[in-house]
């Protein structure tokens, strides 16, 4: 389903023509409605036949997103390394875990995954539902012993059980149904609406004049377009880009799941939308800024035998450098509202 926005005026009598609104759209699935901030694509998105929308799955994938009592010490939730004050991300290089346990990569933000699919730097979740259920069991990340472990511990909170018939028709608790009121709560999280998606829609004063001149450096001379690509600023592929491969032992990436040499230290490509509010950056979280990245980018980053053929010295100008930031800047935009729980069921 799909619905648009109409024209706002400028008011207070003025004649000069309004700037026209960013188009909306809207995500039908199941008993829900998402509507989109604009610069959105609502045919893109991705919801599984097998785990339709519901007001009522949202709402207990919301309470189990920030429940640390999913952890093995009631210490770490998902909202952890996911955090929605820190754009969903993390403001950490690598995660840290259960008993401060401290991970190999960076958490990726939650924004936008309603139009992604496979999940994780490394693609190896086969889609939200699979995700969510990952670093329940992680040992350096929620470190439950066990899936069937998870079950019984959220089976003997008695306000779960009402909240799972709500949501499923019955107050069966298995690790599925986990997944998947987490996955649904997970696609709420939308971001657009930036000042790139209304400069789009004709309004050529949301965007200043260096960001203007960086939108074309994105999509010219810094080649940034062919990785990053679409309304959501990711093909959704792998890429070796060199980043860690220069380390005594570097993080094979994409190869351990596809079994392809050819992705050896690949990652996933992330969305760019309101990635000036997620650092660090890098599956490594190994730039510290958007600065570091343009200048790593530049550089034509670490060669090795798979890094990826568009990855090249840019030669850009320290004006240039400079407009590319302030062009990833301006995507940042409006981000779903969450209320997060300060009581969980008892």
């Amino acid at each position: 389903m799909v619905a648009f926005a109409g024209f706002a005026g400028v008011g207070r009598g003025e004649t000069t023509t309004p700037a026209p609104a960013a188009p909306r759209e809207r995500v039908q699935s199941g008993s829900m409605t998402i509507e989109l901030p604009a610069g959105l694509q609502a045919g893109s998105a991705y919801v599984p036949d097998e785990n339709p929308m519901a007001a009522e799955k949202v709402t207990l994938g919301r309470l189990l997103y920030f429940d640390k009592r999913l952890s093995k010490d009631d210490t770490v939730s998902c909202a952890t390394c996911h955090d929605p004050s820190h754009a969903w991300a993390e403001p950490r290089k690598t995660s840290i875990g259960v008993g401060g346990k401290v991970g190999a990569r960076n958490a990726p933000t939650v924004i936008n995954r309603l139009f992604s699919k496979e999940q994780f730097w490394d693609g190896r979740g086969a889609d939200l539902e699979d995700q969510a259920k990952g670093p329940l069991v992680n040992p350096i990340e929620m470190a439950m012993p066990s899936h069937a472990a998870v079950v019984e511990k959220v089976r003997a909170i008695p306000g779960y059980p009402p909240l799972f018939t709500s949501a499923f028709g019955t107050p069966v608790v298995t690790i599925d149904r986990i997944g998947q009121a987490i996955a649904a709560f997970e696609r709420t999280v939308v971001a657009g609406n930036s000042s790139y998606d209304r400069y789009q829609a004709g309004d050529k004063a949301a965007m200043n004049a260096s960001a203007v001149r960086g939108m074309a450096v994105f999509n010219g001379k810094g080649n940034c377009v062919t990785c990053h690509a679409g309304f959501n600023f990711t093909d959704e592929s792998f890429h070796n880009l060199g980043v860690g491969m220069h380390a005594k032992s570097p993080d094979a990436g994409r190869v351990k799941v596809s079994n392809a040499k050819s992705e050896t230290g690949a990652f996933k490509t992330p969305t760019l939308r309101n990635v000036a509010q997620s650092a660090p950056y890098m599956h490594d979280g190994s730039e510290a800024t958007l600065v570091d990245v343009v200048a790593y980018y530049d550089r034509g980053g670490n060669p090795n035998p798979y890094i990826a053929k568009e990855m090249r010295k840019l030669d850009l100008t320290d004006g240039e450098r400079q407009d590319l930031v302030a062009f990833l800047e301006a995507l940042s935009g409006d981000v779903t509202p969450v209320e997060v729980p300060t009581a969980f069921p008892r």
